[in-house]
This record gives structure tokens, C-alpha cells and sequence, in this order.
């Protein structure tokens, strides 16, 4: 062969090597699966004791990796899914509370980069299925916005103009779902970008619906015609499938990110119909089983469409279980969908927060590990950021950590993040650092356990003149013993890195 020639192909095999490192880099299609107020202790690879099969995600597990010290940034949702999309505690926004309703501003701010966002601009097509509940305004005919809970405000909305604030304002390119809670809050009716193309027509009928423990969650708003209370999730799943149908088809060699939010397991638990008895746990139970279902469906058409190899899913929940479900669950069913930790929903206790997380991504994460890393769903952000080499701005995701890591077992013994903030719905705080947990209140920061059924579950005060609480949770997990006077070193120490922390504005380094 000449030796010109020889040379030529040489140069070329050294070009076609050097780029092989970067197609094996390709970026990897994200899902993240957000269930709505499921616990600790409702999915069978967290809780053998769980009542419910969960096949599905534990089919999740056992190939990838299981979190056992997971957290929601909030005890209830609309925080929650804040800092979930932007890496930034929800509390520093000063609103309290969750939206009802057509109750905005959207809680993030215009500018903000979020994590939809941040993928868009690595290249990334991002779609949201199911429900937003981090606010959005509506106006009446007169062009002002309304921005109100209650019937009142959903009757004078005029559906002839967008919605300024929705998810494809916020970074995703499409989104079809619910302003609020799908089947609880006032306006029962789908978002299809900005607008809502089939408007609410009368009052919700709650007559024929399932009457049950778990049902009694509806308040009286208008509702679409095509709007089935008890169909809401599977409407999600079919979005879902069909954007991953569509996008694989269409655009192959583009990288996806798609947040599946459900409506399960919220209350009111109103299964579909080919869900209905398929458990021994009840209606509440049911719900359970069409929320891993519906996990099984998506990553089933992962596998139909040929990208599951190359692709990271996530799965978590946004806080944890509500008060009647846990209550009822376990009376009925000996079910606990908190164990085993104490509190629910809307406490700063471990059960209101602690949650499931499952992360998997083929040949990256190892098949059937766990980790004990103390991580929060505001990490996300920074995680997928350093999954797509993105690099975040100073003023974003101020409380988000990496814990890419982590996942490919390359952490070692360094902990993701030294410290953990938590908030409840009252925007009652909480700081940890490895086993110490100061909560910056009494009481539980949520729920009231001095009457009704909570009452059952009220554990004595051991330290009943203490402004606030501190538990060791290796020695004490189902925080009893309130340590607050007998360590006032470790008190001093957290109380005053969480006022640094909310002086500074972020926890994350600059």
C-alpha cells in the first residue's frame, strides 16, 4: 500500500477512535416518576410487612440502587415539587401552605433555571405528564388575574386566554395535566399547555363516586366533561407513552427527560375499575397497586421502544402518607405505610418525609445495591446536572448536592452533603447532621396528635420545657427521647448553621 495512503488511514482510525469515547458518552434519556404521598412503608422492598404488592418497583430495585435515607424537601406537596424542580428549598420563597384551586403565581420565579430547563439547553426534549401543583394564573374576562382558591375564583376564569405561568413556561417543551391536586381541588379540568381546551361545565357529582374511608376528599368544584375522577392516572400513562412512542420514532438520536407526576396515591383513592379489588388491602390498597402498575407500564415501554439500556429512571414520592390513609391502613389492614418511622404527612418527623427512592440506569448503577446516603429530592438538579456535564450557575439550586457518585459507587466514604433541611407545610424547620436532628419547633410542625385519631399515636414529652427537639436517630429512630437539654453543644451547633443557611439564602457551596 503507498505510504501516503497507509498515513491516511492511520490519521483516519486515530480520528475514529478518539471519537469513540465520546458516542459511548451519549447522553442518557432521564425519567423521573414522582408518586403522590406514598410511604416509606407502602412499597414491598422497603416494608416486608406491606400489605400491598409492589412487583414493579421491586422489580426497580433489584436492578438498580435502593435509597433507605431519602428525603422530600417538604412534608407536603406544592413545596416539595418546588424544590424538586429548581434545587432550591421552598421555604426561602416565604409562601406557605399548598395550592388549591387556580391559586398562583406559579411559585417559580420567571428566570429561575429549573431542571427541565437545564436539560433543554444540553439538548434534551422535556415533557411533564400529570399534575403541577407549583401554581399557575388564570384571568377573568376582564384580563385580571385571579390567583385565589375556591369555587368562586374557578367560576370566573375565561378560558379564551393562556395560562402565562404553566410547565412549558418553566423549561418543559410539552405538558398535559392539572393545575392542583387532580382529583381533590377545585377545578377538575386538564391543562394541555397553557390552556385548558375543555373547560368545566357544572359542579362535581359527588353522588356516584365510591363512598369508603379513603374517598372523602373531593371538595365541591367544577369539573370538564372529559374529566373522570377515577380514570385521572391512566390519562397521565397514556401521555406518557405516547410522548416516548413519538419522540423515539421521531427524533432517535435526541436525548429525552420526562417527569411522570401522578395523582397516586393521593386521596381520595378511587382506583380504576380494573384495579378495584385486586388487593386484600382495601380501596386504599388498590390505588397502591395501580401506582405500580403504572411503573411497571412505563418501564415496559421503555423496553417495547429498545432505549431502556440508556436510560436513568427515577423513582420517588413527594412526602409522606396521609394521616387517613395510615390511620385507616392500619386498623383495617395492619398496613403501615409510614413504618418504621414515627409521624405521617406534614410532619417534620421521619415518617413524613423519609421516602422511597429508586434509582436505575443500566451499566451504570450497580443491579440490586443500596445505599444509606443521606440525600433529598433537591438534589436531583445537581445530580442530572452532573450526569449531563452541565454546569450549574451560583444563583440556581442553591440546596442541591450531587449525588451522582453515588450511584456509580465511586463516593466512597465521604457523605453527600453534611447537612439536611427539612420544612413542613407551616414552614416549621429542621436541620440534620448525621444521626442529630433538630426540628426548630415543638410538636410535631404538622399534624395536631392532642385530639381525633392522631391522638392514639402521642408519645410522651421527655423533655416538655424544651423550645425545640433534637433526636439521635441510630440510637433513637422512632425519635422518643428528646435530647434538646442534654447535648445543648449539638443544639447550639445546628440551630446555628440552619439561621446560616437561611441568612445565606443556599446550602450548597458557591
Amino acid at each position: 500500500m503507498h505510504t501516503s495512503i497507509r498515513l491516511a488511514w492511520a490519521a483516519l482510525g486515530i480520528c475514529c477512535f478518539a471519537t469513540t469515547p465520546a458516542l459511548a458518552a451519549k447522553p442518557p434519556n432521564i425519567v423521573f416518576i414522582l408518586a403522590d404521598d406514598l410511604g416509606y412503608g407502602d412499597v414491598g422492598c422497603y416494608n416486608a410487612e406491606s400489605k400491598v404488592p409492589t412487583t414493579n418497583l421491586d422489580r426497580l430495585a433489584k436492578e438498580g440502587m435502593r435509597f433507605t435515607d431519602a428525603h422530600s424537601p417538604s412534608t407536603v406537596c406544592t413545596p416539595t415539587r418546588y424544590s424538586l424542580l429548581t434545587g432550591r428549598m421552598a421555604f426561602r420563597t416565604g409562601m406557605r401552605g399548598v395550592f388549591t384551586g387556580v391559586g398562583g403565581p406559579c411559585m417559580i420565579e420567571q428566570g429561575r433555571l429549573t431542571l427541565p430547563q437545564m436539560l433543554k439547553n444540553k439538548g434534551y426534549t422535556t415533557a411533564m405528564f400529570g399534575k403541577w401543583h407549583v401554581g399557575m394564573t388564570f384571568f377573568d374576562k376582564q384580563g385580571k388575574p385571579i390567583n385565589r382558591s375556591g369555587l368562586a375564583a374557578v367560576k370566573r376564569i375565561d378560558y379564551t386566554r393562556r395560562v402565562p405561568d404553566a410547565p412549558i413556561h418553566r423549561g418543559f417543551d410539552q405538558f398535559y395535566g392539572t393545575v392542583s391536586c387532580p382529583t381533590t381541588d377545585w377545578l377538575y379540568a386538564f391543562v394541555d399547555g397553557d390552556r385548558i381546551p375543555v373547560p368545566p361545565t357544572k359542579i362535581v357529582d359527588r353522588g356516584p363516586l365510591p363512598k369508603h374511608a379513603y374517598s372523602r376528599d373531593n371538595r365541591p368544584g367544577m369539573i370538564a366533561p372529559n374529566f373522570n375522577l377515577e380514570e385521572v392516572d391512566l390519562v397521565f400513562l397514556e401521555k406518557s407513552k405516547r410522548f416516548l412512542e413519538k419522540h423515539v420514532k421521531q427524533s432517535p438520536d435526541k436525548p429525552f427527560f420526562l417527569f411522570h407526576s401522578m395523582q397516586a396515591v393521593h386521596l381520595p383513592s378511587f382506583p380504576a375499575d380494573r384495579f378495584k379489588g385486586q388487593t386484600k388491602a382495601g380501596p386504599h390498597g388498590d390505588f397502591i397497586f395501580e401506582m405500580d402498575w403504572i411503573v411497571g407500564e412505563l418501564l415496559k415501554t421503555l423496553d417495547r421502544l429498545g432505549v431502556a439500556d440508556n436510560t436513568l429512571v427515577m423513582f420517588s414520592s413527594d412526602n409522606g402518607p396521609e394521616t387517613t390513609s395510615v390511620v385507616n391502613m392500619r386498623a383495617d389492614h395492619r398496613h403501615d405505610g409510614a413504618r418504621p418511622w414515627r409521624g405521617m404527612k406534614r410532619d417534620q418527623w421521619e415518617g413524613g418525609h423519609r421516602v422511597p427512592l429508586i434509582v436505575r440506569w443500566p451499566g451504570k448503577v450497580k443491579p440490586g445495591s443500596t445505599s444509606d446516603a443521606m440525600v433529598s429530592l433537591t438534589d436531583v438538579m445537581a445530580t442530572c446536572a452532573a450526569v449531563v456535564d452541565a454546569k450549574l450557575p451560583t444563583a440556581a439550586a442553591e440546596d442541591s448536592y450531587n449525588f451522582l457518585p453515588v450511584l456509580l459507587g465511586t463516593q466512597g466514604d465521604q457523605p453527600v452533603r453534611e447537612y439536611l433541611l427539612q420544612q413542613t407545610i407551616s414552614l416549621a424547620l429542621s436541620i440534620r447532621r448525621g444521626p442529630w436532628k433538630y426540628l426548630d419547633h415543638q410538636g410535631s410542625g404538622g399534624n395536631n396528635y392532642t385530639r381525633g385519631k392522631l391522638r392514639q399515636y402521642a408519645l410522651p414529652n421527655t423533655d416538655p420545657d424544651a423550645p425545640a427537639q433534637l433526636y439521635n436517630l441510630d440510637n433513637d429512630p422512632g425519635e422518643r427521647v428528646n435530647l434538646y437539654s442534654k447535648h445543648p453543644e449539638i443544639v447550639k451547633e445546628l440551630k446555628a448553621k440552619l439561621e446560616e443557611y437561611k441568612a445565606s439564602g443556599r446550602s450548597r457551596p458557591k
